[in-house]
């Protein structure tokens, strides 16, 4: 009778330890998924790239299980990688069905700012004012003196963007009414532009409003002033939408950060502070072919 009561203790010992293991590697496993190390790759937009990176530093503070990384290359860049799957987010300032060779519809599109854009020039050329058609002449080298438009007698040094800058084909569709740009030098990014705008006398391009600066003077056009209130309404024309690509739809850690950059946080705060304007407060919608409609 002894033997057996000592035998009953030892197996309900074992079931115990048994159990006890049992919770210990759930509860393990789920620790482990919950904490699982979030990698996002953002790829693209040197337009939206600004936004993006900071945004990515304010999240990360708060979730260090987070890694995010934000890298340039133009919107065409960031399209065709996000497309075949090689990034997580491809950042563009056109929508995806106006770069050619994609299948947009594996895309998600995901709207997080508006961002403007504005002719600059090198601060010695005495311009402050050009009309739409002289802008246009500009780049496809009709008008090549700052003289011509009541500025110093000094030669026009146009800088373009490269081919798959979203930016280019903002201004491109804004600007040029179908007219071919002018063969000049092009750059690939909004801080190499900066650079040698403000380098260049005579020297003329265009930049995101969170790249304008005093060294790099913004143009008004017909009298209308790039603004964050003119762009809300239309009245300044050469503006687009930022959006961040998903290839379909993203995965839990990618859409929380997603859903953070339209969180007031950003929208409320960095999004005016970095220079673009938030979706949240357009009076106009733009869909895929620029037509423009009130909200």
């Amino acid at each position: 009778m002894k033997r057996k009561s000592w035998l009953g203790v030892i197996l309900l010992l074992v079931v115990g330890v048994l159990v006890a293991c049992g919770k210990t590697t759930a509860s393990t496993t789920t620790s482990s998924s919950t904490t699982a190390t979030t990698k996002v790759v953002a790829v693209g937009s040197t337009a939206l790239q600004p936004l993006v990176e900071q945004a990515a530093q304010l999240y990360t503070t708060d979730h260090p299980s987070a890694k995010i990384t934000v890298q340039g290359g133009g919107s065409g860049t960031g399209l065709s990688q996000v497309a075949q799957g090689s990034v997580t987010i491809g950042n563009s300032d056109i929508f995806a069905e106006q770069e050619a060779g994609l299948d947009a519809t594996k895309l998600k599109d995901h709207q997080v700012a508006v961002v403007g854009m504005a002719p600059v020039v090198n601060q010695d050329v005495g311009v402050t004012n050009v009309s739409m058609a002289q802008l246009r002449d500009i780049f496809t080298g009709k008008i090549t003196n700052w003289q011509t438009l009541g500025g110093k007698n000094e030669k026009i040094t146009v800088v373009n963007r490269a081919a798959g800058s979203g930016t280019r084909a903002t201004f491109e569709a804004a600007v040029m009414n179908g007219q071919k740009a002018m063969t000049t030098q092009e750059q690939d990014s909004n801080g190499t532009v900066q650079k040698i705008v403000a380098g260049t006398p005579g020297a003329i391009s265009y930049l995101a409003f969170s790249y304008v600066k005093a060294d790099v003077p913004a143009l008004s056009v017909d009298g209308v002033k790039p603004t964050a209130a003119n762009v809300q309404t239309d009245k300044w024309k050469i503006w687009s939408y930022e959006h961040m690509y998903t290839k379909g739809t993203p995965d839990a850690g990618t859409k929380a950060f997603l859903d953070f950059m339209n969180s007031s946080a950003v929208q409320k705060s960095l999004v005016t502070k970095l220079g673009y304007i938030s979706i949240q407060s357009m009076k106009v919608t733009k869909d895929a072919n620029n037509k423009v409609s009130p909200l």
